[in-house]
């Protein structure tokens, strides 16, 4: 988990303005010495905590000690959104003190309400919507789809970062139980299943391993899987890290794609499925090749490719009439685990961020699932852990 200093720093100094600002107006508003004391002793606090967690060896240290660092953030974070929220909406409600009159009282209280709502509404995010997985059924109807698929069922899931539950197998297990009930003809991963190091995996192997479909499961890796964001004390130890998770994997059963592909067989006819390493956007790096995987993507042949970041199918495959690739299925954006009535801040890095996508003439489709799993902040506001199961139809 990286640390974006510059924009720590800017929210630092609102910080403080915000806790100077509360301290004046619990002395001022409500004369009360002990509410102005427990909100500079409080902020203190969180302050301490703040640095504690920048200052934590994150990128170095084991697996508990990325979560630490995520929960000291959050409950900072928890805490000061809330705040900016109320001196944001109070400093309107001063607006009439700069012409001699009154402060509004009433807009001071919707103040104090949205930030009590705001707080509340991420620690429900943290401790009970990130379990509340979303089951979305969606048909992709196309004329070139063999008629031995029609019907056929991929369940897509994305993005679990298994370290984020440490040892604890709950959530995995109630993923793969949802999964295994919902009838997939194919189940497929497409990237980011730890956060740093590939021992993160090791306590869910054996609920992963429950993981079923009539034709298997496939998956592949996600800039998270690499483990370029942890220090390592030799490229051998992190290439033995790599090795790791592709043991693990297969030990569950499940078939990597490692920049190849396979041909599934259906009612006399068959598609083949594609998987590419990564290959994103800046700074993500490009491990996957495409042609690499499959050399000629312009034939007739229906393929569905697994792709982790959707900005490879934006930059080489949407639009483009020399690849013939019908269905592509990416992860990654997360969403950036908040959604409120379909719109997500994920729209401001990525226009393709959640759901269904098809470039101008409709050849090529990518369905974006948002994950199951968190990283950065332990927390999904609206942003429900998904669970896809794309229908293939004949048209």
């Amino acid at each position: 988990m990286r640390i974006p200093w510059i924009p720590l720093l800017f929210f630092l100094v609102i910080s403080v303005f915000s806790d100077v600002y509360i301290y004046r107006s619990l002395c001022q508003r409500l004369r009360n010495r002990l509410l102005g004391s427990v909100q500079l002793w409080s902020s203190v606090f969180f302050y301490i905590l703040l640095i504690s967690a920048v200052s934590l060896p994150r990128r170095e240290g084991d697996n508990s000690m990325l979560l630490s660092v995520m929960w000291m953030m959050y409950a900072f974070l928890s805490v000061y959104f809330a705040k900016y929220i109320f001196v944001a909406i109070d400093l309107l409600a001063n607006i009439p003190r700069l012409f001699k009159k009154k402060r509004i009282r009433l807009v001071s209280m919707l103040a104090t309400l949205l930030a009590v709502v705001a707080f509340v509404a991420m620690w429900w995010g943290a401790l009970i919507n990130r379990f509340n997985i979303d089951v979305k059924e969606v048909d992709i109807p196309t004329s070139d789809l063999p008629k031995g698929f029609d019907g056929y069922r991929i369940v897509q899931i994305s993005d679990f970062h298994t370290g984020t539950y440490g040892n604890d197998t709950t959530f995995v297990a109630k993923v793969v139980d949802t999964i295994n009930s919902l009838d997939a003809d194919l189940v497929v991963f497409t990237g980011d299943i730890v956060n740093s190091r590939s021992s993160e995996l090791a306590p869910h192997v054996k609920p992963l391993s429950r993981l079923k479909a009539k034709d298997g499961v496939f998956s592949i890796m996600g800039n998270h899987d690499y483990g370029d964001y942890a220090d390592w004390p030799s490229k051998a130890a992190k290439d033995s890290s790599i090795q790791y998770l592709k043991d693990l994997q297969s030990s569950m059963g499940w078939r990597m794609l490692n920049n190849s592909s396979v041909k599934i067989f259906h009612g006399g006819d068959s598609i083949a499925v594609i998987g590419v390493e990564n290959i994103g956007d800046h700074p993500f790096p490009i491990y996957g090749s495409l042609t690499k995987a499959y050399p000629t993507p312009e034939d007739s042949v229906f393929k569905v490719l697994l792709s982790h970041n959707p900005a490879h199918w934006n930059d080489s495959i949407s639009g483009n009439s020399r690849i013939n690739i019908p269905l592509t299925l990416s992860g990654h954006t997360h969403a950036m685990q908040m959604e409120i009535a379909g719109v997500s801040p994920a729209v401001w890095r990525y226009s393709t961020w959640g759901g269904l996508y098809a470039d101008a003439d409709s050849v090529h489709r990518m369905y974006v699932n948002i994950g199951v799993g968190t990283v950065g902040f332990p927390s999904r506001i609206g942003a429900n852990p998904e669970i896809t199961v794309l229908k293939l139809i004949k048209k």
